[in-house]
């Protein structure tokens, strides 16, 4: 239908319609980075805090610290995060300047000029070759080819790498290439406004007082790729940001983890307790103000108007200023670290590396690394995702005898590998060199002429809608609509049926080496009602046969009486076909009579012009004629999975991670590509397959599946407390079912339960299950299925895909992850991480991901526990110095807490912690689980992180003090001066966090031991050296603590205090760890100790056996995912430039030479010409056996 916004254009000039090809993915230019980058990081709040505490330390009333404790920091993280936010968008600019200055030929004042993409304008009319990208959304006005077709692959779309057919409107196509025609055309487009509808348009072209509908077959899409077409002529419709590609790239979102926003609410909540401290230590100063304050009056009188009052309100900002490093800025800096060096450890890792296609793994952002360790949900697209849109025939069974397995000489069954021996094509000429074939049996009933051998491969080379295409003598290609077809076609053509040319009325193959031409009479087309396709054709003979392939349950229910026992052999066939996860065909045939045939071809011309009513008349026409069908047996495809994709999904299965599988393909294909990878499996309780055709049948089947999976539970659903979810929407609570389950839904039942008042019935049930997958779903139904998740699960989900259609879903989601390589890169543009091959997922998520959750978890408690240590001990300090705000510690050593002394430890810490290495992570799956869950770092731990804080400073203020309180030199004289108790309390407390980051650490390397050593080492230099002699005298007043160190950490009873205080913060941690291990060990602590007894390196993975299982479930059946090209076909509209004229290829010099010579009737065999089959049980001996036995009948 119309859209109520339609849009009008002409072929003009530039000037007509503003709107370029131009695209902009960047988010600054030169002048406006410094001020909009700037803005944009002071609205975090931390950024904003710092910024305020620098002003305030700018007034000498209320700072006791210098401003260059806090500028510098501020000025470090703004500087790096600015490099990194620079970095990003000049590669963004960048790959904007490669697009937007590609060349195509634009026509302008009646000549072909090259101009750049972004000079494009709508209306223009621009000239595309082959292999070139679409340049923008286009009406195709002609093309090189017979009537005007056009060829295009639309990988960066949708990830399909098999052909496409576009064709331009008659009236269009007539304009050809004349420059001159084209350049006068005049007419005017009315059509739908921008959009994101891949599948569909909608518009009318009015020219030369006419009025022609134009639909999505007459539109090339900006992504997709010309080819095998010399050239073509198209209309620019949509531009730049109005492409259906752009349309579907959506508006980036800034994506934060879940760690991230558990820390605004943790920053809120400690600038509330450093409020409640500041307050409190103010109401300390104005009672010390009131009482003790008055008697210093005398010599330190205040001044006018400066009362007890107004004192404990400065004392409130100097106590801001001097706490502040309970929120410490260099945190924020040390994370950007620690993100930062864990992505360059994925773009480094060389066994996500895809040697093949040279494609490494790229971390395209480097702000959500530890999100990957708490993924719950994965949503994945199936074709060029899970399976590499690469069909092969795999097995076939014929007249009741199975091919494609091989046995060694005991009899027992092999499994396939690149290692075993591949069938011998060299007799064929014309065979396709990449095709392979394990069992010799095959090739040798071919050779042997068995009639039924021979039938079958003729049904396949004739019953299909390929195009084929030999540009050179021998060099064929077929142009297949769907892969799979393609397969067929393929194996009939190197066993010696080759498919050579095709005429809208004739079907030429090369059988046995003999050129062959069929007469086609009738193509009864496929749909997915049908399930099936039919041939009609006439021999050289002049006989007439139909050859028909489809599901294997809807050609049993048309086969003859006289095939019964054949058809329950062939049946247990299927089901081990089936039972492997393979892609079934069933093939049959039957010859019919000269006078019914006649009647019923009058009758189908009628049917096929009649104008109401055709489809259902042409049904029950073919109905009529396709029944009574004789079996030849059956195939068996494998839509080949990407590498280790069963293995990937059990691993994330064992990880208590839901895959979900969004696609576009039909049921039965999704379902089948669902039991080859271990997603569905037969082990399974049942699979719940929802189909149905209104609201309530597909409420009542959600239910159904409810009731099944837990009989008792109530039609309502459980939601978490509001209060641990801190959100507006109520989070759907987890349900305990009994058993494994699988669901199914397709396409047109998903948008009911996506409706509002479904939904959550829809989400209940899918959760309950073990895998969903959903079947013929849009890209925008895609992106509302993760959106759902999110906003109903308090959980972490991962989209990845490879197609166009994938990035609603992969922005949508909490991470999107791009599949590179050969399916298109525009999934990859918007993802935030990319690779080659889906099995890399499991080492992402379970090594990368985890260890990124766990450094960064432990990076977050220590980096808490040592900061609120710190400043704690000057909240109780100030309760011995009148509330005053002076500091405990030295001014250089509040400065360098944190930049020197403690930040390189952390930061080996998290960069190179790991409780287990990766082969252990594989091994033990189960230990992703506590990043699901949040248990490493949670507001909870929080809590847990300040009480222990709160302890440590309690034993780093108060031993100290009592220790040098009353305490005197071996030479008499006092240690209990300020500066003394400032060096002995900050050595304290640097041993004190040192120990406790050794506590944390379960992975020393030399880079660890260097950074803490190191930083110890480091203190003492830098103590030493400022509290020297010679730079007091250089500059008294920066180094007033002259000889302090020299004269304290020269006493025994200083080390002493140093011992005996790291031992009462540390002995608290120790034994609750070791009651923990104990009592309660976790899943981390249960693989730590079987390392420690390992004591050696992990045994190999074991190799996953092949396990052939029994099924009575039927796979999808091999044809296209939309209806076929049958009338395409026989209109001739279809149709090539005549090849020139050519031989068979074969050598017919005699079996006894390399080359093939047909004997007997296997030229011209006509199905008709034997009996009916023979028993099925018969077929027992091999094809070697009966070429013995010949051979000996011979002699």
């Amino acid at each position: 239908m119309i859209c109520p916004a339609p849009r009008n254009l002409w072929q003009s000039t530039k000037d007509h319609d503003p709107m370029t090809n131009a695209i902009k993915t960047s988010k600054y230019n030169f002048f406006t980075f410094l001020p909009l980058n700037l803005f944009e990081q002071f609205q975090r709040i931390a950024n904003a805090y710092f910024l305020f505490l620098l002003v305030l330390q700018l007034i000498p009333e209320i700072s006791s610290l210098s401003w260059f404790t806090t500028v510098v920091p501020l000025v470090l993280v703004l500087s790096v995060t600015a490099a990194k936010d620079a970095t990003d968008d000049i590669n963004r600019h960048r790959n904007d300047n490669h697009v937007n200055n590609r060349k195509v030929q634009v026509l302008i004042d009646e000549k072909l000029r090259s101009e750049k993409w972004m000079d494009v304008h709508v209306g223009d009319i621009i000239k595309l070759e082959n292999n070139q990208f679409v340049t923008a959304d286009l009406l195709l006005l002609s093309s090189s080819e017979p009537l005007n077709l056009v060829y295009i692959e639309t990988a960066e779309l949708d990830g399909e790498t098999n052909l496409k057919v576009r064709q331009a409107l008659t009236v269009t196509g007539d304009l050809g290439d004349d420059v001159s025609k084209l350049a006068d055309f005049n007419g005017e487009v009315l059509c739908e406004p921008p959009n994101n509808r891949l599948d569909r348009f909608t518009g009318t072209l009015a020219f030369a007082g006419q009025k022609y509908a134009l639909d999505n077959e007459k539109i090339l899409l900006r992504g997709c790729t010309l080819r095998n077409t010399e050239w073509c002529f198209g209309l620019v419709l949509f531009a730049g940001p109005e492409t259906k590609l752009m349309q579907n790239c959506g508006k980036s979102t800034f994506k934060r983890t879940s760690v991230d926003r558990l820390m605004n609410v943790l920053v809120l909540f400690i600038f509330g307790f450093l409020a409640f401290m500041c307050t409190v230590l103010a109401i300390g100063n104005y009672c010390w103000e009131l009482g003790e304050g008055s008697a210093f009056t005398v010599f330190l009188p205040r001044q006018n108007g400066h009362d007890g009052a107004f004192s404990s309100f400065l004392t409130f900002w100097s106590y801001v200023i001097i706490l502040n490093t309970v929120v410490p800025i260099s945190l924020y800096v040390s994370v950007e670290f620690i993100r930062l060096g864990n992505s360059f450890y994925i773009d480094w890792d060389r066994k996500m590396y895809h040697s093949r296609s040279d494609t490494p793994a790229v971390a395209r952002t480097t702000t959500l690394n530890e999100e990957l360790g708490q993924i719950k949900y994965v949503f994945s697209d199936k074709t060029g995702t899970l399976t590499q849109n690469i069909m092969t025939f795999n097995k076939c069974s014929i007249n009741g005898k199975t091919y494609g397995d091989v046995f060694d000489y005991m009899g027992q069954r092999l499994e396939i590998n690149e290692h075993t021996e591949t069938v011998d094509f060299s007799f064929n000429p014309l065979a396709d060199p990449r095709f392979t074939f394990h069992d010799h049996a095959l090739v040798e009933a071919v050779k042997l002429e068995i009639p039924e051998v021979h039938a079958f491969f003729r049904l396949l080379a004739l019953c299909h809608t390929v195009m084929a295409e030999e540009k050179k003598e021998g060099e064929l290609s077929y142009q297949a609509q769907s892969p799979d077809e393609g397969a067929l076609v393929t194996a009939a053509r190197n066993f010696g049926f080759v498919f050579r040319s095709r005429t809208p009325d004739s079907i030429s193959i090369v059988e046995m080496g003999e050129q062959c031409t069929y007469k086609l009479l009738a193509i009864l087309d496929f749909n997915n009602v049908r399930k099936r396709m039919s041939v009609i054709v006439r021999s050289p003979e002049g006989k007439l046969s139909l050859y028909c392939k489809g599901a294997d349950t809807i050609i049993c229910e048309r086969l003859h009486g006289s095939c019964t026992k054949l058809t329950n052999v062939t049946t247990e066939h299927l089901n081990e076909f089936a039972g492997e996860g393979l892609r079934t065909l069933a093939l049959a045939y039957k010859d019919l009579d000269e006078d019914f045939f006649l009647q019923w071809q009058q009758r189908h011309h009628e049917a096929s012009t009649a104008l109401e009513g055709r489809e259902d008349k042409l049904e029950q026409l073919y109905e009529e004629i396709e029944t009574d069908l004789l079996l030849l047996g059956a195939t068996a495809i494998e839509d080949k999975l990407q590498d280790g994709v069963a293995q990937t999904i059990e691993q994330l299965s064992k990880a208590d991670i839901n895959i979900w599988v969004l696609t576009g393909d039909k049921q039965e294909t999704a379902e089948n590509i669902g039991y080859s990878c271990n997603l569905l499996r037969e082990e399974m309780n049942d699979v719940f397959v929802i189909s149905g055709n209104s609201p309530e049948d597909v409420r009542q089947e959600l239910r159904n599946a409810q009731k099944t999976m837990k009989p008792g539970a109530t039609e309502d659903c459980t939601f978490l407390p509001e209060r641990t979810l801190g959100k507006s929407v109520k989070a759907l609570a987890d349900e305990t079912v009994n058993g494994e389950y699988g669901l199914v839904i397709n396409g047109h039942s998903l948008a009911y339960a996506l409706e509002r008042s479904m939904e959550l019935d829809f989400l209940r049930t899918a959760c309950m299950c073990k895998a969903v997958i959903c079947c013929r779903v849009t890209p925008l139904q895609k992106a509302q299925v993760v959106e759902l998740v999110k906003m109903y699960k308090r959980a972490v989900t991962l989209a990845i895909g490879d197609g166009a259609n994938d990035v609603s879903m992969i922005k949508v989601a909490h991470i999107g992850v791009g599949i590179s390589g050969q399916e298109g890169m525009q999934a990859v543009l918007s993802s935030d991480y990319s690779f080659a091959q889906f099995r890399f997922l499991q080492r992402l998520l379970l090594v990368h991901g985890r260890w990124s959750y766990l450094r960064m978890c432990k990076f977050l408690r220590y980096f808490f526990y040592k900061n609120f240590t710190f400043t704690f001990v000057h909240f109780w300090y100030a309760f011995f110095c009148g509330f005053s705000a002076q500091t405990v510690y030295d001014e250089l050593f509040i400065t360098l807490y944190n930049l020197v002394y403690t930040a390189l430890p952390v930061l080996g810490m998290s960069l190179f912690d790991q409780d287990v290495n990766d082969a252990w992570s594989f091994q033990h799956p189960q230990l992703y689980v506590p990043g699901q869950l949040n248990l490493y770092f949670s507001k909870t731990a929080f809590f847990k992180c300040a009480l222990h804080s709160c302890y440590s400073s309690l034993v780093l203020f108060f031993i100290p003090y009592g220790a040098v309180s009353q305490a005197a030199r071996t030479d008499g004289r006092d240690v209990a001066d300020y500066q003394s108790f400032a060096v002995l309390t900050q050595t304290c407390l640097l041993f004190a966090v040192t120990i406790q980051l050794g506590l944390e650490m379960s992975y020393w390397t030399a880079v660890n031991t260097v950074f803490v050593v190191g930083s110890l080492v480091m203190y003492f230099v830098v103590t030493f050296t400022m509290y020297s002699n010679g730079l007091f005298l250089v500059l008294p007043s920066a180094f007033p603590f002259i000889g302090t160190a020299r004269n304290s950490l020269s006493q025994p009873n200083i080390w002493l205090t140093i011992v005996l205080t790291s031992i009462l913060c540390t002995l608290p941690v120790v034994t609750y760890r070791f009651l923990l291990i104990l009592l309660r060990p976790t899943i981390n602590d249960k693989v730590m100790f079987k390392v420690r007894q390992a004591k050696a390196s992990p045994p190999p993975l074991p190799r996953r056996a092949r396990i052939r299982r029994t099924s009575s479930r039927r796979s999808g059946y091999a044809f296209s995912h939309a209806q076929g090209y049958g009338d395409l076909v026989t209109s001739g509209r279809f149709l090539r430039r005549p090849a020139p004229p050519r031989s068979s290829g074969f050598a017919h010099t005699g079996r006894a030479t390399s080359g093939f010579s047909p004997m007997g009737r296997s030229a011209g065999y006509s199905p008709a010409e034997r009996a009916q089959y023979a028993k099925a049980q018969e077929v027992e001996t091999t094809s070697l056996q009966m070429y013995r036995t010949i051979s000996d009948a011979a002699l």
